[in-house]
């Protein structure tokens, strides 16, 4: 593993996060396709958490092995407790910005010797600094994909009754 590379595709994501969210109105934001399905507030504000509270946060955990444990997370739960559907979409992707250059500057001063430094997580598995690492980048890939189905569901539905099998299969 490059860490380099990692790290330039994280700051990479970050951007494409930025611009697939920018400019979207206040109801294509809270817009859910179905009941399980999230809305792109409920993602961009996930991925503002999961930059503060996961992803950075582990991965310092393992680095520097502070005293005491696993810093506990719930992301799943925090979408409702949150309210994530119910903020603002402007001031959600300045967040989302905001923590996520402090994660790069962070990130970038890193000096790891051994990215298989790891800690035992709470479920009994060892995960290791370079997990966490890869993990960030694919995360964001996976949100992204999200994001990119959102507004594919979105202009679906501004398109009807037209068809847009002329652009090819999804």
């Amino acid at each position: 593993m490059d860490p380099n590379l990692i790290i330039r595709q994280i700051e990479l994501n970050g951007s494409l996060i930025r611009l697939l969210v920018e400019g979207v109105s206040p109801a294509q934001a809270q817009l859910k396709p179905d009941l399980e399905s999230w809305s792109i507030l409920e993602v961009i504000n996930h991925l503002y958490d999961e930059e503060r509270e996961d992803f950075r946060a582990h991965l310092n955990f393992i680095l520097n092995k502070p005293a005491g444990n696993w810093p506990s997370i719930d992301p799943q739960g925090w979408i409702t407790a949150r309210g994530y559907n119910q903020r603002e979409i402007f001031q959600s992707v300045n967040n989302f910005v905001s923590e996520r250059k402090k994660s790069i500057a962070w990130l970038k001063t890193l000096e790891v010797s051994d990215w298989n430094a790891g800690v035992v997580a709470p479920w009994g598995k060892l995960i290791t600094a370079g997990d966490i690492l890869s993990s960030w980048a694919i995360h964001d890939l996976l949100h992204l994909r999200q994001l990119v189905e959102l507004h594919h569901t979105y202009i679906l539905q501004l398109s009807a009754p037209y068809t847009v099998e002329y652009a090819g299969s999804w």
